[in-house]
C-alpha cells in the first residue's frame, strides 16, 4: 500500500474519516494511549514516538522478584487512584456512538483503562487485559483493583497520603526508599501472589485473545487507528495485516505512528475534538443512512 496523505484541517478532517467510516462500515477501531490522555491518563510516548522516562517494570521480573513487586505495587498504590478516578472523554463517548448507530465493527484497544466500555462500547477487546482485575498467581483467583487498593492503604498507611507525579497506566513517580517498609497484597483465598490482570512488558498477549483479534481483523474490511503511535509491535501487526489484505487504513493520532508508510488517511488531530464531529456527520444518533444519502443532504 502506497503512502497516503495526511489532513490537519479540522472541518476536512472529520469529512474525510466520515466517508472513511461510511465507506467501510466493518471497519476495526484500535485504540491506543493517545485517546485517554483527555481523560488524564499519561501516555508513554512523545509526538515522535520516543518513549518517555524509565522502562516499565517487566512481566519476568515481576514474577521472580519480590523487590520488584514491593516497587510496582507501592508505585500502583499512589498512581492506581488516578485511573480509577478517569471518565470516558467525548473520544470514548463518539465510538460508542457509532458503534450503536452500526458504524463500526469491533473494537480492539491497547488501554487498560476500561473506559470504552464505561462509555457504551460493547464489541471491546482489550488487547492488554484490565488495570481495574487482580489475578492470584498461585490459585487463579480474580479480584477487583478496588479491593486490593483498600488492602494497600490498610497495610501501609504511611504512604496513603503520599503525593507522587501519575505516570502511564495507573503507575506513579516514587522514590525507591519509600519501599522499605512497604507491605505486599495478598490473595485472600490462599494468600498467594497477586499480579494486575494485564500483559506485562516482555510478556505475551494470551493465544486465545490474540487468536479473536486477528479473526476481527480477518472480518473487518478496514481499519481506524485512534491515538496509538503503534510502537508496540502488538498493534502494528494489526497494520501489517490490513496492508497484505488491501484494506484500508485511516488514524487519527497527534505525532507519528510506526506505519505511517501504511496508512492511507492520516489524521492529525486529537480524538477528543475529532471524532465527536464524525459521530454527527454520519448520524450516530439516528438510524445510520448510506454515504449516498449523507451526501445528498450536504453533511460531506
Amino acid at each position: 500500500m502506497a503512502e497516503g496523505f495526511m489532513v490537519r484541517d479540522r472541518d476536512a478532517a472529520a469529512e474525510q474519516l466520515a466517508e472513511f467510516l461510511a465507506r467501510n462500515p466493518k471497519t476495526l477501531v484500535l485504540t491506543g494511549a493517545g485517546l485517554s490522555t483527555a481523560s488524564g491518563i499519561p501516555d508513554y510516548r512523545d509526538r515522535a514516538g520516543v518513549r518517555r522516562g524509565r522502562l516499565p517494570i517487566q512481566g519476568p521480573e515481576f514474577r521472580r522478584s519480590e523487590l520488584v513487586r514491593r516497587r510496582y505495587w507501592a508505585r500502583s498504590m499512589i498512581g492506581w487512584p488516578v485511573l480509577a478516578k478517569a471518565a470516558p472523554n467525548a473520544g470514548h463517548e463518539a465510538l460508542a456512538a457509532l458503534e450503536n448507530a452500526g458504524r463500526l465493527g469491533s473494537l480492539l484497544t491497547q488501554n487498560v483503562d476500561g473506559l470504552h466500555q464505561r462509555a457504551g462500547s460493547h464489541a471491546v477487546l482489550e488487547l492488554h487485559g484490565n488495570i481495574h482485575s487482580v489475578l492470584c498467581l498461585d490459585c487463579g483467583a480474580r479480584m477487583p483493583r478496588a479491593f486490593v487498593q483498600q488492602q494497600l492503604v490498610d497495610a501501609n498507611p504511611h504512604l496513603a497520603g503520599a503525593l507522587a507525579t501519575p505516570l502511564p497506566d495507573g503507575d506513579a513517580q516514587l522514590e525507591p526508599d519509600a519501599l522499605e517498609d512497604f507491605r505486599l497484597p495478598w490473595c485472600p483465598h490462599c494468600n498467594g501472589t497477586l499480579m494486575p490482570d494485564v500483559v506485562f512488558f516482555g510478556d505475551n498477549v494470551p493465544p486465545p485473545r490474540t487468536a479473536c483479534a486477528l479473526a476481527q481483523m480477518e472480518a473487518a474490511d478496514a481499519l481506524l487507528v485512534v491515538g496509538s503511535s503503534l510502537m508496540v509491535y502488538s498493534g502494528f501487526r494489526f497494520c501489517r495485516l490490513a496492508a497484505e489484505g488491501a484494506k484500508p487504513i485511516a488514524a487519527v493520532n497527534l505525532g507519528r505512528t510506526r506505519a505511517d508508510h501504511l496508512i492511507g488517511l492520516k489524521l492529525e488531530a486529537s480524538a477528543e475534538t475529532l471524532l465527536p464531529r464524525v459521530a454527527r456527520l454520519l448520524g450516530a444518533d439516528n438510524p445510520p443512512l448510506p454515504i449516498s444519502d449523507i451526501k445528498e443532504k450536504g453533511e460531506l
